[in-house]
Order: structure tokens, then C-alpha cells, then sequence
């Protein structure tokens, strides 16, 4: 029974209070008009106002018999009527226009035509990969035809029976919805209709922006924001079908677990694309609109079942579902199959930032409105999901072994040291005053050093990165930092010279631990691996040397005064030793003697070494010091790697670049990038320094033998070239090679400097190589990459100086059994007082037959 004295009192006390804030608002009103217009102006106005209702005395109520005995009644009616239509009239008026800034803004028809949803940016592989999105809100629309149609019936069953009938604004529920207010009925339902949860979503009618002046009034706010609401539903109904309003609903709400729109809920919890969604499944995920927290099935699957089974019998009182074939669907539980997705899930994390990165750089540097996470661009990369899969493997077999290797080696010592060996004190104190925590502490705590070492040291459970995998830990912050910086980390970037392009990016060991990119944002000493430059200079520069010619392996010292002081500066070879031979040029870089390196910068001056670093791509720093020879100047994996590309593009810089084309939302080209491209050394200088580096594998003695354990990469006369690379203090080691299709460089050592390698684990060909073979293994392996073993390509330019003669000659080298290769010689007609046997093709042709057949070791 339904109690009228309840509704009455209830009704009178709403009308009191709408009058007491009516006669405060007509006054406040009124103030702000005679401060605007003036006193003179408003009274003028209300003379008209009192004018025209003498005006409808004589016309609006003409027709009525005033002799008439319910004319009083009849006439009050009327009178209210016309008031009504007028101030609703005039509040329409006043929503709209925002008059006086009182309502706050309304979505203009442009945004009612074209609404503009928050959709995430996709990053595409070159082989069509969908490896990662940025997202504020993780959505990707569909149209109608990619929904199921259970979808549709399940949500406007539950959430708006009348859908296909009202015009945005359902006049019976909102009375049974104000029924249930004043009845105290809770069970009545809300009064949304689709069309107003629609205009709610899409333009955030409740957002500080949105608001006036009469949002600070209680009761009066709300009603203003739901007549925003009635009136955006009602134009929208206007300009979309009733499909097109279901299908924006759904390609627009919140389903929880950071999934909004259908196609990525229904990704999220059953893995599957919305059009082959169930009708169980489609009650799940319809079931959510009433609380994404409370019907989660991840986390409350008992009350998203019930919430499910209300849906499926909304689905039969309306007709759309069977009463057996729901009470069967009914009593059988939720099935998921869940899919959680974030903005670093997938591939290359380290990638993904730097893709960013680079983005919004860009963004900002043109000028040009660019949102990452709300635009639903496509971004177009250069890099293979497959090639940047196999860069992850092999980092992580190689530094899982390492770090065992580097952990037995300093044991209970800690690896932070002086170049003396000694430990460096208080290393961790300095290091944890860099810390967030630290400085959180030091705010709160100031100089009371008690308080901030207790927090410090005190201990909690913590799950922390492992190679074997996570693991949960009891440690205080000292003792996390203690732990983390004993990690070796590693970069590694592949790239194809001759299209710029960008092949596998991978910035540490793990990115959810490690944030650090070791590719592109981190800067360390190139050691060694920088001499490849150094060559390049004496062979192209004013020097004009080539392979053959030849520099005496011998002590050499360099002396000069600072500030008053005798200062000598004596190189050493890496083994401390000095062969005394008069060595050639090759040998010298194949087996990385420091000597030769430093006599050549000696006779062609540092600032040629310069030059030609940044003819080649260097953009760091480079000091303008004898010691660059040995790669003391600090340059980024990134800028290494597009440096050596040069001596596979016949002398022509390409600068790596990883993203070649941004679409938007609609598929449209808003950009796209070429690398930038110039000559930094001749065509010659380039093959015969390409011939050179070739001396790292084939030269007997050379630092980069280890790599003929790879034997995918030799396979079919397989070459390749490259040079280590390892700092005087063991802090980092590097590998940079190329083949004749790609170059990659690896970098490989401690967060900090001061951590250093002990002996032979510090050198490139121990730390860094390993990582390139696994790699580079892995690609000539895989018969569905593009890319094919074989040996460099013969270069078209006419020689004018020796290059062939000046490989060794006899085997290949320790170690390396004769049998495996074959010479095709052809006389040396050159005339060198040394005559040597010339290979002809200067190719070493690998002819084991099993190298073409076996499965590579690195992907057993």
C-alpha cells in the first residue's frame, strides 16, 4: 500500500526547500544583474515583465469564461502552464548558453557529430605484430558487425527495456524512479536511459571543467547535471540510429580491470574478440555496468554470477532467451580465460619507452598536438617481433650464466671498487641519498640521520627480480640496493644499415625491475670497439693508410706538463706485453694492440678522430685527448651501432631509426620518417674497413675467434666483422659486428662504474660476445626471416690500395682444423717486396657440410 500522507509530507518539504533556494538564487540573481546591467535597466526590465502579464490577462486567458464557476482554477492551470513552458524555455536557454558561467559548458555540435573517445595507441612490428599500446584508457572500438548480438539484447534488457521506443529521455521510469524516492522504495531502478549513460561517458558531464557557479548548490547541481545529460541524450538521439548509440555505449564504457570498450573486455576476461561472445558471457561482461568492483569475476566471481543470472532472466522477461535453455545457464559457473593487459605487457618493454620517448619529442619539436595514450594512433615500427625475441633469449641465457660466473667471483666482497681494487666506503649510504625514499625521509625527517638510517634498515617482505625467476624477500632499502647493484646489466641493438631500420632494441635485463635503457639513454666508454673509428680515420683521413700498411707494436710514452708537474702517459697492451713486431694494420685491429692505436692518433691529431666520429654519427662528447684511441669518451650502444653501419653502406651514414610511419585512428598517414642519410667516408675506405674488422674472426690471434662456435652465421662462406670492446678498469665490455645484412652492437656491465669484472670476464669477447652469436645464430637459423648467410657482397669500387694480400696466411687460425676451409688463390702480381698467396675472393668458404644441416647450439 502505497502511504499518501508519507508522499505528501515528503513532497512539501522538497517544495520548501526548492523555495527557500529559489528566493536565495532569484537574489543572488538579481544582484549580479543590477551589477552588470544597472539598477535603472533591471527595474526598466521588470516594468516590461509586469507589462506583459497584463499582456496575457487580455490575450493568453481571452478564450476563457471568466464568468465561469471554475475559472479561478482553470485559470491557475493555465497561468502555471505557460510559466512552466517559459522557464523551461528559458533554463534551456540558460543550460545551453552557460549564461553567466551559472551551468558550465555543454558539448558543442561538432563534439555531439564526431564524439572523440580515449583510445590507445597500438605499436605494430615490421611483420604486423601488435607488440605493446600506451594507454590512459585501454580501448579499441568496433563497429556493430564485430559484436555479438547477445551484447546488444543482454544490455538493453538490463539496462534500458524501452530503449528502441523513448527519445533519449524515458518519462515512465523517471516517474518510477521518483515513485521509489518518495516511497522509500530502493529497488526501483535508476532513470538513465542508455542514451544519457552514453552522453555521460562520452563527454564527462561530471568534470570540474563542465562546471558553473550553481554546482556549489547542493540539490541544484545535480539537477543541472542531469538536464545536461537529458539534453545531450536527446541531441544525440537526434543525430545516431538507436544501433549506432548501442554500439558507441559499448564501445565506450568501463568493464573494470583498466578494459574499456567491448573488444578489449572481452579480450580481458575470455580471450576472444566480441563477435564470437556467448549469451553467458555477454551477461558477464553487461552485468559489470552495475559495479565493475562489486560483479568483477576476477575478483568476486560469485557475485558476477549472480549479477550474470539476473542478466540471463532480463534476457527471458524480455523475450530473447529461452526460460530452459537460461535455467540450464543458470547453474553452470563463469568460465575466463584471462588476458590482463597494461601499458608495458608484451615485447620490449625498453623499446616501447624509447618509442615514446622519441614520439613526443618529435610532437613537441613540430609543434603538433600528439596524444600518446587518448589517440588510438598506429605506430608503425621497424622492429621484428621475431628478431627482437630472439635479442630477449639470447640476453637472457648469456646473463644468466654471467652473473653466476661475476657473483662466484666476488662472493662476500662487494664488486663497488677503486681501479686499486679497494672497496669503495660507504658506496650504498651515497647511493640510497639518491633514492625517492631517501629524499621522502629527508623531508619528513630532516637532518635527524637516526631516524632516516632506521627506516632505512628496516626490514619488510618484498618480492624482487631474480634470473630463476620472482621471489619474495625479507630485506630493509639498504639491503634491496645491496642486492640490485651487484645485477650486470646489458644493452643490445640490432639494426639494417641499408635502411636505417631498427631490428631488436633490448634496454636491460627486465624492465618491470630495471627502468634504466641501456641502448639509447645510457652513455658509457666504447673501450677498443671505438678504434674501429680510429682506422677508418688513418685509412680515409690525411693519413691515407691502408690494411697493409704497418705500425711497430712498442712501448710509447707521452709526456707533457700540468700545472708545473711532469706528466707521462705510457699505454699498455691489454696482456701488458709488447710484441716489438712491425705489425699490419689489420692484425693490429684484429687483435686490438693499444700501441698501434695510440701512434696513429699521435700522427693524425685527436681532432681528425673527432671529425670523423661525428661524420659517422657520434653525437656524445669527445674529448680532445690522446687517450680516444682506447675509447675513453662516452657514447650510447645506439650511436655505436649507426657508426659501424657505415662500413657495410659503402661509406654512407644512416642514422637507425625505429619508427617509419604514425597513423591515426581513422587510418590516416600523419607521418612519416626517413632516416637522415650523408656520406661520411668513401666507398673504398668503407670496404676496406669492412675488410679490416674481418680480421676480428679470421686473423689468428684475433679477439673475436670465439664467434666461429656460431656456425649458423658462417654457414654457405658466412663473414663477419666487428670489434671488442673493454674498458682499462673492467667496468664495460662490448661487442660491435656486422654481417653482410645487419649490424648489432652488445654492451654488457654494472649500474655503476666503479663495479668492475675480474680478469678475462671483463673483455668483450667473454662479457658482450656471446650475446651477438646467440642472436646472430638464432637469425640465419630461422628459415622464415629474410635473412640468408653468406659473405659480404663484392664492393664495384676500383682499389687503389692493397687490401687482399694482407691476411695471414696458412689455416685459419688456432684452433680452427684446415678441413673447414678452402682457399681459391691466384697469383700476387702486386710486386710487394713481400710477396704473399692473395685469396682470391677474399673469402674463407666454411665447407663442413654439417653447418648447413645442424641446429644451432644457443637454440637447443
Amino acid at each position: 500500500m502505497i502511504n499518501f500522507e508519507i508522499i505528501k509530507e515528503k513532497i512539501q518539504s522538497i517544495l520548501t526547500f526548492i523555495g527557500n533556494i529559489t528566493s536565495k538564487l532569484d537574489a543572488f540573481c538579481n544582484m549580479i544583474l543590477v551589477k552588470i546591467f544597472g539598477e535603472k535597466n533591471i527595474k526598466t526590465l521588470y516594468r516590461k515583465i509586469k507589462g506583459f502579464d497584463s499582456y496575457q490577462n487580455v490575450k493568453l486567458y481571452a478564450h476563457l469564461d471568466n464568468e465561469g464557476e471554475k475559472y479561478p482554477i482553470i485559470k491557475r492551470i493555465y497561468k502555471y502552464t505557460y510559466r512552466a513552458l517559459g522557464g523551461s524555455l528559458l533554463y534551456y536557454i540558460l543550460i545551453k548558453t552557460n549564461f553567466l558561467w551559472l551551468t558550465g559548458g555543454m558539448p558543442s555540435i561538432e563534439q555531439l557529430q564526431n564524439p572523440k573517445l580515449a583510445q590507445a595507441s597500438t605499436i605494430i612490428s615490421a611483420d604486423g605484430e601488435e607488440i605493446g599500446k600506451y594507454f590512459t584508457e585501454n580501448r579499441s572500438p568496433v563497429d556493430s558487425a564485430l559484436i555479438s548480438p547477445w551484447v546488444f539484447k543482454a544490455l538493453i534488457a538490463t539496462e534500458d527495456k524501452r530503449f528502441n521506443e523513448h527519445s533519449g529521455i524515458d518519462i515512465r521510469r523517471m516517474g518510477g524512479v521518483v515513485l521509489g524516492i518518495l516511497t522509500g522504495n530502493k529497488g526501483s531502478g535508476g532513470g538513465s536511459t542508455i542514451s544519457q549513460q552514453l552522453a555521460k561517458n562520452l563527454y564527462n558531464t561530471r568534470r570540474k571543467e563542465m562546471f558553473g557557479i550553481l554546482y556549489y548548490i547542493p540539490l541544484i547541481k545535480t539537477f543541472v547535471i542531469k538536464s545536461k545529460e537529458w539534453i545531450t541524450a536527446v541531441e544525440l538521439e537526434k543525430r545516431f540510429t538507436k544501433g549506432e548509440l548501442a554500439t558507441l555505449y559499448l564501445n565506450t564504457v568501463d568493464f573494470g580491470n583498466n578494459s574499456f570498450g567491448i573488444k578489449t573486455a572481452s579480450k580481458t576476461y575470455f580471450n576472444k574478440t566480441p563477435d564470437l561472445l556467448n549469451v553467458s558471457e555477454a551477461a558477464v561482461l553487461v552485468g559489470l555496468q552495475a559495479a565493475t568492483t562489486k560483479f568483477n569475476p576476477i575478483r568476486n566471481p560469485q557475485n558476477s554470477k549472480k549479477r550474470r543470472n539476473i542478466v540471463l532472466e532480463r534476457l527471458v522477461e524480455n523475450g530473447d532467451l529461452k526460460a530452459d535453455e537460461a535455467k540450464e545457464l543458470i547453474e553452470k559457473d563463469i568460465v575466463l580465460n584471462v588476458n590482463l593487459e597494461d601499458n608495458f605487457d608484451g615485447q620490449s618493454n625498453y623499446f616501447k619507452v624509447a618509442t615514446a620517448k622519441f614520439l613526443e619529442e618529435w610532437a613537441a619539436e613540430k609543434n603538433i598536438p600528439l596524444d600518446l595514450y587518448k589517440d588510438g594512433l598506429k605506430i608503425y615500427t621497424t622492429v621484428d617481433s621475431r628478431m627482437q625475441s630472439y635479442a630477449e633469449q639470447a640476453v637472457e641465457k648469456h646473463m644468466k650464466v654471467l652473473q653466476r660466473e661475476f657473483d662466484n667471483q666476488w662472493r662476500d666482497k662487494n664488486p663497488w671498487t677503486y681501479e686499486s681494487g679497494e672497496e669503495i666506503p660507504d658506496f650504498l649510504e651515497n647511493a640510497s641519498k639518491k633514492l625517492p625514499y631517501y629524499q621522502l625521509l629527508k623531508t619528513r625527517y630532516g637532518n635527524k640521520k637516526d631516524s632516516i638510517d632506521f627506516y632505512l634498515n628496516k626490514k619488510k617482505k618484498i618480492k624482487v627480480f631474480s634470473w630463476d625467476g620472482e621471489k619474495e624477500m625479507t630485506m630493509s632499502t639498504l639491503d634491496s640496493l645491496r642486492y640490485y647493484k651487484r645485477f650486470l646489466q646489458a644493452g643490445m641493438m640490432a639494426f639494417d644499415p641499408y635502411s636505417g631500420f631498427v631490428k631488436a632494441w633490448v634496454g636491460g635485463n627486465n624492465f618491470d625491475y630495471f627502468k634504466y635503457d641501456h641502448v639509447k639513454q645510457g652513455k658509457r666508454q666504447p673501450g677498443s670497439a671505438f678504434k674501429a673509428i680510429v682506422y677508418t680515420a688513418a685509412i680515409d683521413g690525411p693519413l691515407n693508410l691502408s690494411p697493409c700498411d704497418r705500425r711497430k707494436d712498442e712501448k710509447i710514452e707521452m709526456k707533457w706538463k700540468e700545472n708545473g708537474k711532469d706528466m707521462v702517459w705510457a699505454p699498455n697492451n691489454s696482456n701488458g706485453k709488447f710484441t716489438n713486431s712491425n705489425m699490419k694494420l689489420r692484425t693490429a685491429i684484429a687483435r686490438s694492440v693499444n700501441t698501434i692505436s695510440v701512434q696513429l692518433v699521435q700522427e693524425m691529431k685527436p681532432k681528425t678522430v673527432i671529425d670523423y666520429a661525428k661524420r659517422m654519427g657520434i653525437k656524445s662528447n669527445i674529448e680532445n685527448v690522446a687517450s680516444i684511441a682506447l675509447g675513453t669518451s662516452d657514447v650510447s650502444l645506439y650511436e655505436l651501432a649507426g657508426a659501424y653501419g657505415v662500413f657495410l653502406n659503402e661509406g654512407m651514414y644512416r642514422e637507425p631509426i625505429f619508427v617509419y610511419k604514425i597513423e591515426d585512428k581513422s587510418g590516416k598517414v600523419l607521418y612519416e620518417f626517413e632516416p637522415e642519410t650523408k656520406e661520411a667516408i668513401s666507398a673504398e675506405s668503407a670496404s676496406l674497413m669492412q675488410y679490416m674488422l674481418r680480421g676480428n674472426v679470421e686473423e689468428p690471434g684475433a679477439t673475436g675467434r670465439r664467434l666461429l662456435g656460431y656456425p649458423e652465421i658462417f654457414r654457405d662462406g658466412g663473414q663477419v666483422g666487428g670489434k671488442t670492446g673493454t674498458t682499462s678498469n673492467n667496468s664495460d665490455a662490448w661487442y660491435m659486428g656486422f654481417t653482410k645484412d645487419l649490424v648489432a652492437g652488445v654492451w654488457v656491465g654494472g649500474e655503476d662504474r666503479s663495479i668492475h669484472f675480474r680478469g678475462s670476464m671483463g673483455e668483450g669477447a667473454s662479457s658482450a660476445l656471446p650475446i651477438w652469436g646467440m642472436f646472430m645464430d638464432k637469425v640465419y637459423w630461422d628459415p622464415k626471416l629474410q635473412y640468408k648467410p653468406g659473405p659480404f657482397p663484392k664492393s664495384k669500387v676500383k682499389f687503389e690500395k692493397k687490401e687482399e694480400g694482407c691476411i695471414n696466411s696458412g689455416s685459419g687460425g688456432p684452433g680452427i682444423p684446415e678441413s673447414m676451409f678452402h682457399y681459391e688463390y691466384e697469383e700476387d702480381t702486386s710486386g710487394s717486396a713481400e710477396p704473399e698467396r692473395r685469396i682470391k675472393d677474399t673469402v674463407i668458404r666454411i665447407m663442413n657440410p654439417r653447418l648447413n644441416t645442424v641446429k644451432p647450439d644457443s637454440l637447443k
